[in-house]
């Protein structure tokens, strides 16, 4: 099998992580994936925020967790959350950033880190809290959280693929 499906078949979503920092060269290739997904028109509507800064990354835990009604870590102790928000003006925005957050998760597999989509950015960037946040980052215009792609060094081995269900695929010919 070609390594890129070999890589896009053996990815699996990992909700337990070590501790251990991932270098900014890691990052920097994950997000540079991530940049290179497809958007609508290449206008490129979604942004990445990188956010490795323990503090901030613990408070961005505590906002998803409240909107989920839970006290626990929704990030799974993970070390880096990149948060994937869109530009609203773009009619294909929420493709696009989900396009974004698949790269970004298949390219942090393909180097040996584990991943998770983790969903209600869109509930913490609607927040008081959330645009109090992007203004402090200097984001401004009509953005919409698409979600949190958490990465870390998986804490235990990923399970074997599944089988896919039945009818998946359809040839019509």
């Amino acid at each position: 099998m070609n390594e890129t499906i070999e890589s896009l078949v053996t990815r699996r979503s990992v909700k337990a992580y070590k501790s251990d920092a991932v270098s900014r060269d890691l990052i920097e290739e994950i997000v540079k994936a991530g940049t290179y997904a497809p958007t609508g028109m290449n206008r490129q509507s979604p942004l990445i925020v990188v956010v490795s800064n323990k503090e901030l990354r613990d408070k961005l835990s505590a906002m998803n967790a409240a909107i989920l009604g839970t006290n626990s870590d929704p990030f799974y102790g993970a070390p880096v959350v990149m948060v994937v928000l869109a530009d609203k003006s773009f009619p294909t925005y929420r493709y696009d950033g989900s396009l974004v957050m698949a790269n970004l998760m298949n390219a942090a597999h393909s180097l040996g880190l584990g991943s998770c989509w983790i969903h209600r950015a869109k509930e913490e960037f609607e927040s008081e809290e959330g645009k109090k946040l992007l203004k402090e980052w200097g984001i401004e215009g009509d953005y919409e959280g698409i979600a949190h792609c958490i990465i870390g060094y998986p804490a235990k081995e990923l399970p074997a693929p599944k089988p896919r269900k039945e009818g998946y695929v359809r040839y019509i010919d």
